[in-house]
């Protein structure tokens, strides 16, 4: 029997990877981690959320043997997931800044990535940027505000709308911001509030993520898989633990997921 899909994020931002993934297979059981003794990874060091990253993984394969890892966060996948891949015994797909379709959407040829400061301060969107990318201005933001405001809407808050207004102006105040027409959310947080940036935003502006992307890659790797006749109730696990979680408990159930632990 095929084991399930393993989604990990420092909070409940892959979520919006997760609904891609089961979408597109929707026999597969599912658990996602949110690290959230470790929240958030936009934050940290680099060499922080190497070692977070590698040891959790490492102790969750071997807890719940998946078929696949989904590494559902941008900060995490750009800076771990090179460290990650080799000593895991399973397919680890990640998650990075969908910079060629947008390079290849926008009309006038500026474009802006907005993720954490540590995402979009890596190297790896350095290079995406210099293949993808060579002929646009690529503008870059990073929002930790922006993080927590989608994990207070999924808690059933309203996050402040400036939030939003300082976002999108954190991109558009920037030299060639003017004609800047298509944003890629390079953080999986990010397309829960995707609403709200339109509203935010001068004028209308293309949403770019990878959540799609990833799903094709993850049921390409799965493909030929058997999945159980009865699909089991999709499992919640937080590394903090599971006081305070009442407010999300709606949320996570809307994504299909029955049950919550701790790890």
């Amino acid at each position: 029997m095929t084991g399930p899909i393993l989604f990990l994020d420092s909070g409940v931002g892959g979520l919006s990877v997760l609904a891609a993934v089961a979408a597109r297979l929707p026999d597969a059981p599912l658990v996602y981690c949110a690290d959230s003794a470790g929240f958030p990874y936009g934050t940290k060091s680099e060499a922080e959320v190497s070692a977070r990253v590698a040891g959790l993984l490492g102790r969750l394969t071997e807890r719940l043997r998946p078929s696949i890892v989904v590494i559902a966060c941008n900060t995490a996948s750009t800076i771990a997931l090179g460290h990650v891949r080799p000593v895991l015994a399973v397919p680890v797909v990640g998650t990075v800044p969908a910079i060629k379709p947008a390079a290849e959407q926008t009309q006038s040829g500026v474009i802006g990535v907005l993720g954490t400061k540590a995402t979009v301060r890596q190297p790896y969107v350095d290079d995406l940027s210099a293949r993808f990318a060579s002929h646009c201005t690529v503008l870059r933001h990073g929002s930790a505000a922006l993080v927590e405001a989608a994990e207070h809407k999924l808690r059933g808050l309203t996050p402040d709308p400036a939030i939003f207004r300082d976002a999108i102006a954190g991109l558009t105040a920037q030299p060639g911001g003017d004609r800047l027409d298509t944003i890629v959310l390079a953080c999986t947080h990010f397309p829960l509030v995707a609403a709200e940036l339109a509203a935010a935003a001068p004028r209308p502006m293309a949403f770019i993520d990878g959540a799609q992307g990833i799903a094709r890659r993850t049921a390409h790797l799965l493909e030929g898989a058997a999945w159980p006749e009865v699909r089991s109730a999709g499992r919640a696990i937080f590394t903090g633990g599971t006081s305070g979680l009442a407010p999300l408990l709606p949320a996570l159930k809307g994504f299909g997921l029955e049950t919550v632990e701790s790890l």
